[in-house]
C-alpha cells in the first residue's frame, strides 16, 4: 500500500475517533435508554454497505480473518462471531459506530421540500423515554456531515465518491 493511501487510511481512523467522541455523547445523555450492549446485534444486518475506503481499512487490518474465517450466516452482518459480538470492533465502519442513537436526517419529498426523518433501534424506543420526535435537534446524530466527509475522503483515496461495498463481500471464501 502507497504512503499516501496509508496516510488516507490514518485520516479516516482519527475520523472515527471523532464520531466515537462524538457518540459518546449522545450516549451519555441517552444513557436511560439505550440497551445496545455486546451481543446486541439486532441492527448487524445483512447487506449493509460501507463506503469502499471503509472496506480498504478492514482489508488492511483483516487480511487473516477475511482470508481463513468463514462469515456469518446470511441474514446477519458477516462479521458477526457465533455469539452476536463484532469480530472487528475496533476498524468497524461509521455506519456501525452511531447505530443504537436517535438518528436524524433530511431528505427531499415528492414537492421538492426537505422533510427531517428521525429513527432509533426499536429496543431503545421502549418504556417510558421521551419520543424521538420531541428530542432537541442536538440530541440526535444528525447523518450527512460525516457521509460528506468520507465521501471527499473516498475521493482522495481514488475512489469514486458514492461507491459503496457490501460487508459480506470482503470475505475472500464465502
Amino acid at each position: 500500500m502507497s504512503t499516501e493511501k496509508r496516510r488516507l487510511l490514518d485520516v479516516l481512523n482519527k475520523l472515527y475517533s471523532e464520531v466515537d467522541a462524538q457518540a459518546e455523547i449522545l450516549a451519555q445523555v441517552h444513557g436511560s435508554r439505550l440497551v445496545c450492549r455486546r451481543g446486541c446485534s439486532m441492527c448487524c444486518v445483512d447487506q449493509l454497505s460501507v463506503f469502499e475506503i471503509e472496506a480498504e481499512n478492514i482489508r488492511a487490518r483483516h487480511q487473516d480473518l477475511l482470508q481463513s474465517a468463514q462469515p456469518h450466516e446470511i441474514g446477519a452482518c458477516a462479521f458477526l462471531d457465533s455469539e452476536g459480538a463484532c469480530r472487528i470492533y475496533q476498524d468497524r465502519p461509521y455506519v456501525c459506530r452511531t447505530q443504537g442513537l436517535p438518528l436524524r436526517w433530511l431528505d427531499e419529498d415528492d414537492q421538492g421540500d426537505f422533510v427531517e426523518y428521525r429513527d432509533i433501534c426499536p429496543l431503545n424506543d421502549e418504556g417510558d423515554v421521551e419520543p424521538i420526535e420531541d428530542l432537541p435537534e442536538s440530541e440526535c446524530w444528525s447523518i450527512g456531515p460525516v457521509e460528506e466527509r468520507l465521501a471527499k475522503l473516498q475521493q482522495q483515496f481514488g475512489h469514486e465518491p458514492a461507491k459503496r461495498v457490501e460487508l459480506r463481500s470482503l470475505f475472500l471464501k464465502d
